[in-house]
């Protein structure tokens, strides 16, 4: 399989409380904002940017009921994505971001997610992919992504729950390519207790955000002090800062820092005989350009000696977007003054890997 090189197109179909929340103002409303912030101009964008694929973020709660059937008129939005990246002669993932009973951003708030402890939950998300994997069964741009950033409080339940949902989306959809992460956010230190999944044609992804000191320093929606310290990278970040389920960040962080944390990501992929990609990476825009292309240089050239893919957070916005318009906190950000509001710094280190 050709090495997959492509962007993340959060905040159209998915996140759509955090865009409003950014300006409250001028959000037009849910299906007025999806006819608007994205169009088949943006696909055509990337694919001259140089990348193969987009991975595309949905909410569940947009284009499914409470139990889990599905709003037709809706839909037909997917449907355009989808036509759209094949129009561009892009790949496509369709990333099942929040899904009943899990939302990545309320992990580390809630003891539990009912996903893993409601059986009804998975199987309003079993329904949710029998509809999708059938839809786009016969394309062959499309790849499915299970869930976005799963958070168990112990590793057998994600392996249980990635397995089943897996092998339902293989009833619907029997060559389309599968992809799966780790637990914990996807994080590649939970590599040692993932299992491998019993399909053809699978990949397996991470993220990473890590030192998460560095990469979301002074972001608003993290509440522990220790990220309100201006960080360079290179640096040590001492004792890291403590998650719910772990210590994150500690210690040193450079180039061999992220070889030696990848490697179990890497190791798992050739034991299994699967590709592997990055889904997920990025800085917070307020960081110091500076340090921000020295952080995604390390990365990108780690993952490329490793034949790794990768999926850069995000093509607009949501405070890593390549392309920033609307976004008042980043109005006078050095990095988008340009007609195009475009950061082509970043853009560029993007191009080389």
């Amino acid at each position: 399989m050709k090495r997959l090189r492509g962007i993340n197109i959060g905040g159209w179909l998915s996140q759509l409380d955090a865009i409003k929340e950014k300006d409250p103002d001028n959000f037009s409303g849910i299906d007025a904002h999806i006819e608007s912030f994205i169009t088949e101009k943006d696909f055509l964008q990337v694919k001259e940017w140089g990348f193969n694929h987009v991975r595309l973020p949905i909410d569940y709660y947009l284009f499914f009921d409470e139990n889990a059937n599905p709003y037709q008129y809706r839909l037909k939005y997917l449907d355009q994505a989808v036509r759209w990246a094949y129009n561009a002669e892009l790949s496509m993932i369709i990333d099942l971001h929040e899904c009943p009973g899990h939302d990545f951003a309320e992990s580390d708030n809630v003891p539990i997610q009912n996903l893993f402890v409601d059986p009804s939950y998975l199987k309003k998300t079993e329904k949710i992919w029998a509809c999708l994997s059938e839809r786009y069964s016969d394309n062959n741009h499309i790849f499915y992504e299970v869930l976005n950033e799963p958070v168990a409080p112990a590793a057998e339940m994600w392996n249980e729950i990635k397995d089943k949902l897996c092998k339902n989306i293989r009833r619907y959809a029997s060559k389309i390519p599968i992809i799966v992460g780790s637990n914990l956010w996807n994080s590649p230190s939970a590599y040692s207790e993932l299992t491998p999944v019993d399909l053809d044609n699978m990949i397996y992804c991470f993220h990473f955000y890590e030192p998460l000191l560095f990469t979301h320093q002074f972001a608003p929606w993290i509440s522990e002090p220790e990220i309100r310290e201006k960080r360079e990278y290179p640096g040590d970040y001492g004792k890291g800062l403590i998650r719910k389920y772990g210590t994150a960040s500690a210690g040193v962080w450079d180039r061999d820092r992220f070889v030696e944390e990848i490697a179990s990501v890497k190791k798992f992929g050739d034991r299994y005989g699967a590709p592997v990609i990055c889904n997920e990476f990025g800085v917070y825009a307020l960081v110091p350009m500076q340090f921000q292309l020295r952080w995604l240089d390390d990365l990108l050239s780690v993952c490329k000696e490793m034949d790794i893919g990768f999926s850069y957070w995000n093509y607009k916005n949501l405070d890593f977007g390549i392309i920033s318009r609307g976004e008042s906190l980043h109005s006078k950000l050095e990095q988008y003054n340009n007609p195009q509001r475009i950061n082509y710094q970043l853009l560029s280190i993007l191009q080389k890997y």
